[in-house]
């Protein structure tokens, strides 16, 4: 049985905390660090294919291909960072993917300058980043845990998923605009130069992280074979601790479920959603990229309110109607008709209320997933939850394209539209809709030693 976190536990007098969030000079390093890490990696998500049309001069086909070898380590590799991440320091992880990142696509850029870049040479630094970005995205979850005292977890992830959502918008546009104003190659680096900074700002973290150490496992230097090596065994076992943690504790296997439920459902309305704007709509791509892009600053709304909301009406409360409002807004879209001035801003107002929603339910289900997990399996919940959530999604996408082919677009979208109700459902029949205004005691930790009250908003920030 894993040690309980010692972030939830009352608070170490040794280690009094900051009266801000803001004031905590390592958070703002995490943040920082984060926020140019986001931005870099939502720039090269534009950049590698455009780098691939434009220089190598890549047909539909071929960008396909990049674009799932991008997406492939989420799948493969998810399961095996988070059993990383919880031998290692955070801030290590971070700091070494960071590298990576930067050193990939400045490899890129010189390449493509150079006119030495191949669509196989570009495959490989594709997964590459594909990869340490699954590193840095479960280290950078697990380590707002060991950073920060239990009662700032909301905030912080507040923070830290509105950083994420504004590079969600800013990301691609400024990659984007980098391509047109330079060149692709250029691009590239300048993505590369957004992993340099992350990687300057997280490097000056100074708070020493504790490692939770099992005790039929080697400390470093002792006469047991001196520094800790993960084998291929330790690495299974760890990954398996994960899957049954998960399996185990009720309001983690309802996150799984909901996340999972809706995962499918989303992919496959996507898929439907995609091509009913063109097709059914008559819309130019430009429009189309704006009614996808209004999502964001409604994620960045559900971002700032979240830090509030559950202290105010509770986390069951707060999760159960922002994934049915966020979710059940696109049953809208299929009703649809009319002129332009008509239906795109319908379209603005839907993807904004789905951004706000969706953004609310993301930062509050990973306050409750921080907390109820202990330190020492962070990494690997957090990886076992997005592996158990993003599983669905090729399925998803064959599921709403045979539904658009056989039912049509406006019955395969109301479909899939409703599908993604299953999310919200799934919450009501489980014990996340009864959670209160408190967040959960970690898995093994009385209440009293488990619980801290969400202290007055109005004196956080």
């Amino acid at each position: 049985m894993p040690v309980p976190s010692a972030s939830s536990a009352e608070p170490d007098p040794r280690r009094p905390a900051p009266p801000s969030l803001w004031r905590d000079a390592d958070f703002r390093r995490l943040w920082a660090g984060q926020t140019a890490s986001q931005l870099g990696e939502h720039a090269s998500l534009v950049v590698l294919p455009l780098l691939a049309v434009l220089t190598l001069d890549a047909g539909a086909g071929e960008l396909g291909v990049l674009r799932a070898v991008g997406q492939a380590p989420i799948l493969l590799l998810s399961l095996f960072a988070g059993a990383w991440v919880d031998r290692w320091r955070t801030r290590t992880t971070m700091v070494l993917t960071d590298a990576g990142r930067a050193l990939a696509l400045g490899t890129v850029a010189a390449a493509g300058l150079f006119g030495l870049l191949g669509m196989p040479g570009l495959l490989a630094l594709a997964f590459t980043v594909g990869a340490l970005s699954v590193f840095f995205d479960v280290a950078y979850q697990a380590s707002l845990v060991r950073l920060v005292d239990r009662h700032h977890l909301l905030r912080g992830n507040s923070a830290l998923e509105g950083s994420r959502s504004a590079a969600q918008i800013g990301g691609p546009a400024l990659g984007g605009a980098l391509v047109s104003l330079l060149s692709a190659p250029i691009a590239a680096a300048s993505s590369a130069l957004f992993f340099g900074l992350s990687f300057l700002s997280i490097r000056r973290i100074r708070r020493a992280e504790t490692l939770p150490q099992r005790p039929d496992e080697p400390r470093a230097g002792d006469d047991h074979g001196g520094t800790y090596r993960i084998t291929a065994p330790r690495m299974w076992r760890r990954i398996r601790e994960g899957l049954r943690f998960v399996a185990g504790d009720s309001v983690l296997r309802a996150v799984c479920l909901a996340s999972a439920a809706f995962q499918f459902s989303f992919a496959a309305m996507m898929t439907v959603y995609l091509l009913f704007l063109p097709r059914e709509l008559h819309l130019s791509g430009t429009v189309v990229g704006l009614a996808l892009a209004a999502a964001g600053p409604g994620a960045l709304l559900g971002s700032l309110l979240a830090a509030r909301l559950p202290s105010r009406f509770g986390y069951g409360t707060v999760l159960v109607c922002a994934a049915a409002l966020g979710d059940g807004v696109f049953l809208c879209v299929p009703a649809l008709h009319g002129p332009f001035a008509v239906t795109v801003p319908a379209l603005l107002a839907v993807g904004f209320v789905f951004g706000f929603g969706g953004q609310l339910v993301n930062v509050t289900v990973m306050a409750v997933r921080q907390s109820v997990t202990p330190d020492g399996l962070q990494g690997r919940v957090a990886a076992t939850i997005t592996f158990a959530g993003m599983g669905p999604t090729p399925l998803g996408s064959l599921a709403g394209g045979f539904l658009a082919g056989e039912w049509g677009l406006r019955t395969g979208l109301l479909v899939t539209a409703a599908g993604m109700l299953l999310s919200p459902v799934v919450m009501v029949l489980s014990p996340l809709a009864r959670l209160g205004r408190e967040l959960p005691a970690p898995h093994g930790t009385p209440p009293a030693a488990g619980r801290t009250r969400s202290p007055d908003p109005a004196r956080e920030i």
